[in-house]
């Protein structure tokens, strides 16, 4: 136990948990207060927030089995890391309450007041019914659970193990465990992300949807965790486990996923286009026009061309400041992702025009007060338990791996 005592998260971990829920919570009093006076479009900028954090938290948990199903060094210097992301859990089902609220009462999302007579209604029938669609999304978290529950249960109990192989047996577990769970979990955000955002305008659909979010929220995590593995690099005891080789190899990760993520929205552009059916076009039609189609130019220009460019960049990929400010920048332009989705989407009250370009004051506050208390959150995991998997068969040639050139 005292060799687990040293590898615990520094002091600082507990100021930065603090300083999230002051900002986290002055924008969330300042976000309910836009809620009253505007409900609708303060759920929509709640959902902006809560498919970006949430994204995090939940890719996390894709992360955290990818690892286990590929080995490798990066998966266990920051194993501990992803599983405190996916440990948010929780945290996200709560935040998600007020969207529930929201379609229940039926001030959100333009499917809650479709007549009966309209052919999506007709068609799909009771899949459309607001309390059907609030099941799902608790099927979903209870699914989602569970995997989080288990995997985080085997690592805990590695801790307390002092031979070699028992602890291999548990990580044999959670690796047999990720293989099927893994295409659950993608058919399970497939499912969440089509009601939670393409809901949002019921005559559209795309069969690409949940592997965008399949891999934008992957690219999200590792942006994230390469965010706070360099802002603990310098700091014990990840000063004494991190390596360039490490930041190398999740450079590599980000760089992948940021091409994968182009792919599959390119995928679907050259699908839709090909196909030329108008109830597929006016999704693209819409953000070809006014604002978003510049938005669109830049996140073509700056989600993709830009960093696929400077992570092709060996030396760029080992220096630990420079692949974290190209994180977070590439977390800015997730986030403005997101709002290139749900901004566009039909409206139930009037005032804005369906499409129009428009960006509200709620659409900054309500993700940063869902940002600084998903933080605090997710701080105050890390600090349970020790940054690494110091019993992990691999964990002594992981670090090792770091130090090469």
């Amino acid at each position: 136990m005292a060799e687990l005592e040293k590898y615990y998260a520094p002091a600082i971990v507990s100021k930065w948990r603090t300083l999230a829920l002051g900002v986290g919570g002055i924008a969330l009093i300042i976000w309910a207060v836009g809620c009253y006076f505007n409900t609708e479009q303060a759920l929509r900028s709640w959902l902006v927030g809560f498919i970006f954090w949430g994204g995090i938290g939940l890719g996390s948990l894709g992360v955290l089995m990818l690892q286990y199903l590929t080995g490798g060094a990066w998966g266990v210097v920051i194993r501990r890391t992803v599983e405190a992301g996916s440990r948010t859990l929780p945290l996200i089902a709560l935040l998600f309450i007020p969207l529930a609220i929201g379609v229940y009462t039926h001030k959100v999302y333009e499917f809650t007041h479709l007549p009966a007579d309209d052919p999506v209604m007709q068609h799909r029938g009771v899949f459309m019914a607001p309390w059907f669609w609030i099941v799902r999304s608790v099927i979903y978290f209870a699914l989602w659970y569970v995997m989080v529950h288990l995997l985080n249960k085997w690592s805990a109990a590695q801790d307390k193990i002092d031979n070699l192989a028992d602890s291999e047996r548990l990580l044999d577990r959670a690796s047999r465990f990720s293989g099927p769970t893994m295409v659950i979990y993608a058919l399970i955000v497939t499912f969440a992300v089509v009601d939670w955002v393409m809901m949002l305008d019921p005559h559209w659909f795309s069969t690409m949807w949940g592997l965008l979010f399949v891999a934008g929220w992957g690219l999200s995590c590792f942006c994230f965790v390469v965010a706070v593995m360099a802002a603990l690099s310098n700091k014990s005891p990840m000063d004494g486990v991190l390596g360039k080789r490490h930041f190398h190899d999740l450079g590599k990760l980000m760089l992948a996923l940021t091409m994968v993520w182009a792919y599959f929205n390119f995928s679907q552009f050259l699908i839709i286009w090909s196909g030329n059916l108008p109830e597929e076009t006016t999704w693209y039609l819409t953000r070809m026009k006014g604002g978003w189609g510049y938005m669109g130019v830049m996140l073509i220009v700056f989600h993709f061309a830009f960093p696929f460019l400077v992570l092709l960049q060996q030396d760029f990929k080992r220096k630990a400041r420079w692949l974290a400010s190209l994180a977070m920048f590439i977390l800015v332009m997730r986030v403005i992702d997101m709002f290139y989705q749900i901004g566009p989407t039909p409206r139930i009250t009037e005032g804005i025009a369906s499409g129009a370009f428009h960006i509200d004051w709620l659409d900054i506050v309500a993700p940063i007060a869902i940002g600084g208390i998903w933080l605090w959150w997710f701080f105050g995991e890390l600090l349970k338990r020790p940054m690494v998997p110091v019993q992990d068969p691999f964990f002594a040639s992981a670090v090792e791996h770091g130090k090469g050139h």
